[in-house]
């Protein structure tokens, strides 16, 4: 990678990062400070901010550091990737959790109501982040681009020519002269089959489905309620309404997740399955969107779900000192936990 290049993807990804930080940490101060936003599926959006959060301040670093320009040792190199690989894990499980949350919400609301509690779904996020860090280090205990990482496997730093992922000089560099590179620790199968095909598109493929049947279940009961004979109960006509409304900005942002993600994965399909070759540059495009993912679903969340736009305003009005109000017919209320009959998520 020339130097202009790496300068600009690095500059492009502080960028993203400082974003990322920024949106998320907002975001998850209007989640906790809202007393109306401490709801199980609020529980696994800040879960999410918290995935986008580490991507900004772990991750981001991270993969500057893995890009072949910064020497290292090679258990260190292995474990920056793994950690590298985290976030991405813990975001796939926290929209798996959202998908889940809403469909039993829809499906059996009544129990729902009566069974899921704000401490239950804590147990889950718990649950998502313990498995997303087993899942992501699963490299160190052995399906790494070696079954013992060593000096060796890392690319050797030449004062005379660029840093390579391959050398015939390998064997020959010290330990101490050697770069981290990300493919050098971390097995191309371990990616496409592990990472992309059962961590992330097997649960896409499950959520596309759940969103599916969310969909399906709102229009049939509301089908079903038009062609009763007397007057519709407006309080389950509003409430089906609303959870229509929330899932379909639900689903955008996990479509944003994938739109983000898949050109990187589907890269890394044509690399492991010996397509034509992939420019360095083209790699750096798909993780700089993959990376921008994280930064955006803030910006997301306060366009789609209004109780969280309004969070965000009040948030500001007190940092401000300025008055804010809601807008006529919004479903803005006091923290008291109250809201109105026309009340959006």
């Amino acid at each position: 990678m020339g130097l202009p290049e790496g300068s600009l993807y690095t500059a492009l990804e502080l960028l993203i990062a400082s974003c990322c930080v920024l949106g998320n940490a907002v975001a998850i101060a209007a989640l906790r400070r809202t007393k109306r936003l401490r709801e199980p599926t609020f529980c696994f959006l800040t879960s999410l901010a918290a995935a986008d959060l580490l991507v900004g301040s772990l991750a981001i670093p991270l993969a500057v550091l893995v890009d072949g320009r910064v020497e290292t040792s090679a258990g260190a190199c292995l474990l920056s990737s793994c950690l590298l690989i985290l976030p991405t894990l813990a975001s796939i499980l926290s929209l798996l959790s959202i998908a889940v949350d809403r469909f039993l919400r829809v499906y059996a609301p009544l129990r729902y109501r009566r069974s899921v509690t704000e401490q239950h779904s804590w147990l889950v996020v718990a649950a998502c982040w313990g498995a997303a860090v087993l899942l992501s280090f699963t490299p160190l205990l052995g399906w790494s681009q070696q079954s013992t990482v060593s000096p060796a496997a890392l690319s050797p730093v030449s004062s005379t020519s660029p840093v390579s992922s391959t050398s015939s000089n390998s064997s020959s560099s010290s330990p101490s002269a050697a770069v981290c590179l990300f493919t050098d620790v971390i097995s191309m199968s371990y990616l496409v089959y592990f990472t992309f095909f059962l961590c992330n598109l097997l649960p896409l493929c499950t959520m596309a489905l759940l969103y599916c049947l969310i969909f399906r279940i709102v229009r049939r009961s509301l089908r079903d309620m038009a062609g009763r004979s007397g007057t519709p109960n407006a309080d389950s006509r509003r409430y089906l309404k609303r959870e229509g409304r929330l899932a379909a900005s639900l689903a955008q942002v996990l479509g944003l997740f994938a739109l983000s993600w898949l050109p990187l994965h589907l890269m890394n399909c044509v690399v492991k399955f010996g397509g034509p070759p992939v420019p360095v540059a083209a790699f750096h495009v798909g993780i700089l969107l993959s990376h921008a993912n994280s930064a955006v679903n803030p910006v997301v969340y306060a366009y789609r779900i209004p109780r969280i736009r309004q969070a965000y305003l009040k948030m500001w009005s007190q940092a401000t000192g300025r008055p804010w109000f809601s807008q006529p017919g919004s479903s803005h209320s006091s923290d008291n936990g109250t809201s109105s009959k026309d009340d959006k998520l």
